[in-house]
């Protein structure tokens, strides 16, 4: 005769009575069923409770358990030692077994719990009294008393697991140890990630900046194949931040996302997103997290072209995103050459099919921009510490530009300056820019002096030229843009050098009067913006 599995693993736990709670009722029908199928009773409240019973099945109402209505517009339903007994209860403990028995608790030994929505509500810009009704109660200190318990109880948060836990009561008549550990571990960190986004979202109604306590969570998008380096294993999160970009992209083709993929093509999609698509089509080429080529145009493929002329070298592999719905001539022009990643906003159909015959080529679909003046938290890591900031939201447009020099740029200039302005602000500082005609023409990135970044740039317009057969290079003629002031006169002479006839930077230097009499001596004309973009 074949052994009982119950009998022949004494971590093995049968269920007799199941609660059920749940704001997100995808598949709670079928999986209640299930449950009674296997004998199980089940308890719920609310609407829960009527979606299960509309269903057909039979449901014991959570009152009928507690003895107590549901009170205080459903406030009070669940907190009460008939239901915390029934789940903290260790089955083993004659004490605890004891006090169960007197004061008439059952056992409760499956829960299903998702929350209120709390981080859907706050995202659909809900009012602050709205936002607080939907904080969870009930549903967090259930969730962590059965989570405590789990050497008994089978704790459900997702709906994802409920294959699993109905795997296992149907092939072994009881869940194991392994499994209600796991979805412990699950259950305690969503709590925990629903915690963060409660407390990040009163920070801000506070305008605290600098709570006592900072918290940081996020619901799991998938795990990676490796992280920077293939001996670094690597996960995707998704934050309650409503911000279009990668996590809310839809991948349209091409094989997974590796870390560094998705990485590059965050810095694309901000970069990009400095520009309306309502005023100017633009394409932003980035490698690695760096852009190579940025550029407007009258069309994509248009601001495309212009972006690759900058540095097509780089290009190779890179990254490219745009502001606008993909269509079929810049999807032909951008499968020309080996491309990681494009993102974009949309695509036609006929760019999809265009993209598609490039099975590797990953094409997403973001639906929408990121808005760049946008508030929102931006986290590291460091040794025993967290750093947190606020996002770099100053734009260019906002900014109160003054001209310090004898000259006054040119309108065609001043178009520019705020161009290469917005290029900086995505660049590894030291930054450099050179543009002209709404494109960039060189571009120096992540240097420890910001000479050496001004003369990286020069030679990179050079070598773009010589790939192009130009007599010179573009930035004769150019516009130049440092992300932070200049220290010394150098940099700047570098640029006059290179044939830049305007510069825009945040000026404050000690040397700021040095450096504006080198401009005036060659004729240059320099805004200062009064604001930095480093990037480290």
């Amino acid at each position: 005769m074949e052994k009982d599995p119950i009998m022949t693993d004494p971590n093995l736990r049968r269920a007799s009575r199941a609660l059920i709670s749940v704001s997100d009722k995808t598949g709670v029908v079928e999986f209640a069923r299930a449950l009674a199928g296997h004998g199980i009773e089940l308890v719920s409240t609310g609407g829960t409770r009527k979606t299960l019973s509309d269903a057909g099945l039979k449901v014991l109402d959570v009152s009928e358990l507690t003895g107590f209505p549901e009170m205080m517009d459903g406030r009070v339903k669940t907190l009460h030692p008939s239901v915390h007994g029934g789940l903290l209860g260790i089955r083993a403990n004659a004490s605890h077994a004891e006090a169960m028995r007197a004061h008439n608790i059952r056992p409760i030994d499956l829960l299903v719990v998702n929350l209120y929505p709390f981080e859907e509500t706050v995202a659909r810009g809900a009012d602050f009294a709205d936002c607080i009704e939907n904080i969870d109660i009930g549903g967090p200190a259930m969730i962590r008393a059965a989570s405590k318990n789990h050497d008994d109880v089978a704790v459900l948060v997702d709906s994802s697991d409920y294959a699993a836990v109905l795997e296992e009561l149907a092939k072994l008549g009881g869940t194991t140890l392994a499994l209600r550990r796991r979805l412990a571990a699950k259950a305690y960190a969503r709590t925990a990630a629903y915690d963060a986004a409660i407390s990040n979202w009163f920070a801000g109604q506070l305008g605290e900046d600098a709570p006592d306590y900072r918290a940081l969570g996020g619901k799991l998008i998938e795990k990676l194949r490796y992280g920077e380096n293939p001996h670094q294993s690597a996960s995707f999160y998704r934050t309650p931040e409503t911000r279009f970009g990668v996590s809310t992209a839809r991948q349209a083709q091409g094989k997974q996302l590796s870390y560094n993929n998705i990485n590059d093509t965050d810095a694309a999609y901000e970069c990009v997103a400095e520009f309306d698509p309502k005023r100017t089509a633009a394409c932003a080429i980035i490698k690695h997290a760096n852009p190579c080529g940025v550029a407007e145009g009258y069309s994509l493929v248009d601001a495309y072209q212009k972006a690759l002329a900058c540095d097509s070298v780089s290009a190779f592999g890179g990254i490219v995103a745009l502001n606008r719905t993909l269509d079929a001539d810049a999807a032909r022009a951008i499968t020309e050459i080996f491309t990681e990643v494009i993102i974009a906003p949309d695509a036609t159909p006929e760019a999809i099919a265009i993209v598609g015959a490039k099975k590797n080529l990953r094409l997403l679909l973001a639906g929408g921009l990121p808005d760049p003046r946008a508030t929102g938290l931006y986290a590291k890591t460091v040794a025993g510490g967290l750093l947190v900031q606020s996002r770099d939201n100053a734009v260019v447009d906002g900014m109160d530009l003054k001209t310090v020099t004898k000259r006054a740029p040119t309108n065609a200039e001043l178009r520019d300056l705020r161009f290469a302005f917005r290029i900086a602000k995505h660049v590894k500082s030291n930054t450099i820019v050179y543009a002209k005609d709404s494109a960039t023409v060189g571009i120096g990135a992540g240097q420890m002096s910001r000479i050496d970044s001004a003369r990286i740039a020069a030679r990179k317009a050079q070598d773009a030229a010589e790939a192009l057969g130009l007599k010179e290079p573009a930035t004769k003629g150019s516009v130049v843009a440092s992300d932070a002031f200049f220290p010394f006169a150098d940099g700047l002479l570098v640029a006059v050098e290179a044939g830049a006839t305007a510069v825009i930077q945040p000026g404050g230097s000690m040397r700021d009067d040095e450096v504006i009499k080198a401009a005036d001596d060659h004729g240059i004309a320099m805004v200062t913006t009064g604001v930095r973009h480093f990037r480290h």
